[in-house]
């Protein structure tokens, strides 16, 4: 808890009528439930997770590294184990599920473009960064392949 600020009036106490308060609970239990379903890939567990890293890693394997993959250096790190960074999972996750929003007809026809500039230079920018969750994971095939 934050150090009140002085001179600042005291925040008033939010007071909900009970039926109100059953309703709010009601709405975070839907909100988490949409939140697993939908694709916040920490979020969920067991089968699923294991279901939708597969998916994922197909998509990274086959389609994300072949065409946006480059070369890999010290200065643009990739890690063959990418799965076990739960960073990279996230972020990945993440990538893909705005290429799914934006591949509809109704995203326009910008949406491409869009996707490459917001959602995957993003993404790989602060993957393979100098300082990102594959800094310590070696690009050398003679060496270990992550030193984590």
């Amino acid at each position: 808890m934050s150090a009140p600020i002085p001179g600042a009036p005291e925040p008033e106490s939010i007071r909900l009528p009970h039926g109100d308060l059953d309703d709010l609970v009601s709405a975070l239990h839907a909100t988490m439930a949409e939140v697993r379903q939908h694709g916040v890939i920490l979020a969920m567990g067991g089968a699923q997770y294991e279901a939708e890293l597969a998916e994922l890693s197909l998509r990274v394997t086959h389609i994300l590294l072949p065409v946006h993959g480059r070369e890999i250096g010290s200065i643009r790190p990739w890690c063959a184990k990418w799965h076990e960074h739960p960073e990279a999972v996230a972020r990945l996750h993440g990538l893909w599920l705005a290429r799914q929003q934006l591949a509809g007809a109704e995203a326009g026809l910008a949406a491409p473009s869009t996707w490459h500039r917001d959602h995957l230079d993003h993404t790989f920018l602060q993957l393979r960064a100098p300082a990102g969750p594959f800094a310590a994971c070696t690009t050398s095939p003679g060496r270990p392949a992550d030193r984590r």
